[in-house]
């Protein structure tokens, strides 16, 4: 019996979902993007937060272009908006999700880490958008998320060279928000997960909800969400309990 495209294990309250086809150096493909797709919209109920990472020495090494198949300009349009269904749904489900990053992260492999909140890199990763070389242009969501991590200015020279960032690298440029050394970034991953599921789950669900959203508003519109934020938050039971807590010197026990 084959393994799964997608291997999923829940421990804890932690969801690691592992990308799983070594032979392709997880290049995406439509069934692996409807696993993942499949996972988000409808969770198992105890995760709190979920672990991204790939098998074999690799994240995702972008679209399968092997199964590329002929679209019309239509068509064309229609599978990056499903592309950008699913990437939004990692980044605004409500799970926190965590990418513990190695080997190639590259094209469609970038557009799904920084679809992710937190992400950690060994020395081995590679981040690259190489659609340039290839005569296409992304479309996964790489213009918005990757362009407002670096800006369109290193977002262009990336794509018109088809550079490569090492860990360090991305680390200095904010792709990554941990470079660790090898074999370092599934254990810290979960130990990050961890401290993060020991949060209040309505203050995360806010932060991941509000934070990037509040980035592309007015100021006058995001100090107001803010507010609305704080007060959704500072009013509920896990703030009560975070206070006793706090008073009482010993952890909070949150919903």
């Amino acid at each position: 019996m084959s393994e799964p495209i997608l291997k999923v294990k829940v421990e804890d309250g932690i969801a690691v979902l592992t990308m799983n086809r070594p032979d392709k150096r997880n290049a995406m493909c439509d069934e692996l993007l409807d696993a993942i797709d499949a996972f988000f919209t409808a969770p198992p109920a105890d995760v709190k937060v979920v672990v991204m990472t790939g098998t074999a020495g690799h994240y995702c090494s972008g679209l399968d272009l092997s199964e590329h198949v002929a679209r019309d300009a239509e068509g064309t349009m229609r599978h990056s908006r499903g592309w950008h269904q699913v990437m939004d749904r990692i980044q605004y489900g409500g799970l926190p999700v965590v990418s513990a990053m190695f080997g190639a992260v590259i094209g469609g492999g970038l557009e799904l880490a920084t679809s992710t909140h937190v992400r950690i890199a060994e020395p081995s990763s590679i981040f690259q958008l190489p659609e340039g070389r290839r005569g296409i242009f992304v479309g996964g969501g790489a213009s918005v998320r990757v362009g407002s991590i670096l800006g369109a200015d290193r977002m262009i020279e990336m794509m018109l060279t088809g550079r490569k960032y090492t860990a360090d690298e991305g680390l200095a440029l904010g792709l990554t928000h941990y470079s660790v050394g090898e074999g370092e970034a599934l254990p810290m991953a979960m130990e990050l997960a961890r401290k993060i599921a020991r949060n209040a789950p309505l203050s995360n669900y806010i932060m991941i909800q509000a934070l990037s959203r509040i980035e592309d508003m007015s100021k006058a519109d995001g100090l107001f969400t803010e507010s609305l934020c704080a007060a959704i938050t500072q009013t509920s039971p896990d703030a009560v309990e975070g206070l006793a807590a706090f008073l009482e010197k010993r952890a909070p026990k949150f919903r």
